[in-house]
């Protein structure tokens, strides 16, 4: 298994792994698969902050795809990045999303930012808990019903992981450039 940054060819098999996760699962309380075209746009709006956008290959074949986007839109906030994970149904529990996730952790480290967080919805969503808090993540609250999807209300994990000292001293990077904020 090999890991790259997206291109914009690979935006079909973003948005086929995506539409699975969409349409069977409570990672993302997204409720309409977006096609191809989309996935591009928002794989492109990413790439603008320089943070990492990587997809899993075997063989050609893509397995998955991780990204940090900024965490808000707002210049106070340039030090954090979310991060998103989606692995192909076929490659779960293969350790495509252990090595998807640990290169977007290298790319938010290497880009100077402070805070990588994780939103993970539904409580009961084990696999995805245990991948973040496996590489340091640590929870930080849960905030109880906040979506409803498949007929019922969804909760979402929050978990956070410090970079490069976290809050422990001020930056020494600019952070995300405010202007794209």
């Amino acid at each position: 298994m090999t890991l790259r940054p997206t291109e914009p060819s690979d935006a079909a098999a973003l948005a086929g792994i995506y539409a699975d996760a969409v349409l069977h699962g409570l990672g993302t309380f997204e409720e309409t698969p977006p096609p191809p075209e989309e996935m591009e746009a928002r794989r492109a709006g990413v790439a603008r902050f320089g943070l990492p956008h990587l997809v899993a290959e075997r063989e050609g074949r893509v397995l998955g795809f991780a990204y940090a986007s900024p965490f808000r839109l707002r210049a106070a906030y340039r030090y954090a990045a979310e991060d998103t994970v989606y692995v192909h149904p076929d490659a779960k529990g293969r350790g495509v999303g252990r090595e998807l996730l640990a290169g977007v952790i290298e790319g938010c480290t290497r880009a100077g930012l402070r805070q990588l967080v994780a939103l993970v919805g539904d409580s009961g969503n084990a696999p995805s808990i245990q991948l973040h808090e496996a590489l340091g993540f640590e929870r930080a609250g849960v905030l109880p019903a906040l979506g409803f999807k498949h007929g019922r209300w969804v909760d979402v994990v929050w978990l956070r992981r410090a970079l490069n000292g976290g809050d422990v001293t001020p930056p020494d990077s600019a952070g995300l450039d405010t202007a794209l904020l």
